[in-house]
């Protein structure tokens, strides 16, 4: 029988199958307090460090190609301080939608060409990564859906965002050309500056 010490700090019930852990033991450890489960089919063992980001972890076992989006990811980078009641995740039109209950997750559609633009990743945990949009695809992102998620919102980002030591204005516009928004972001921009 493998032992717990074998298997990754955070790992997938088919993980745990490959490496023939019997089910049974896989809720054993559950209930005794050794793994705890983050997510339907996703474990983090008891001994690992606390993750910064648990949800966006759990929810990035669930779904490796999908992509941190929106007001999760501008928490995570700094520019806003908004917590949504669900992770927001993009996926490509090309595959699938998640179905994830817990924890509460918001699925976006975006266009297969333009899924990876302004693609990075973020330690969510010691060691353990997820795919998240950088802050200029975050704020163009914002920018393109702020009548679903709010102008103010988007403007509020915006800002945070060119207030940041790293501030690319031109990434921004860059995107927003490639993303069909570059009228809403160029105006922002603009408005931003005038202050």
């Amino acid at each position: 029988m493998v032992g717990l010490e074998s298997l990754p700090a955070t790992f997938t019930t088919r993980v745990a199958r490959g490496m023939e852990v019997h089910p049974r033991d896989l809720y054993r450890w559950r209930d005794n307090g050794e793994v705890v489960e983050l997510s339907r089919g996703v474990f983090r063992r008891a001994d690992a460090p606390e993750p910064t980001y648990p949800d966006l972890l759990a929810v990035a076992m669930r779904a490796p190609r999908a992509i941190v989006c929106c007001v999760s990811a501008a928490v995570v980078h700094g520019l806003s301080d908004e917590m949504e009641p669900t992770v927001q995740i993009a996926v490509s039109l090309a595959r699938n939608a998640p179905r994830i209950a817990y924890p509460p997750t918001t699925v976006f559609r975006f266009d297969a060409e333009t899924f990876e633009i302004g693609l990075s990743r973020v330690e969510v945990a010691p060691g353990e990564y997820v795919r998240i949009y950088d802050p200029a695809r975050t704020v163009v992102d914002l920018m393109r859906l702020r009548h679903r998620l709010g102008e103010p919102l988007a403007h509020t980002v915006l800002n945070r965002y060119l207030a940041s030591p790293g501030a690319k204005p031109g990434r921004v516009l860059e995107y927003a050309s490639v993303l069909g928004a570059v009228g809403p972001v160029r105006l922002a921009l603009d408005i931003a500056g005038a202050r």
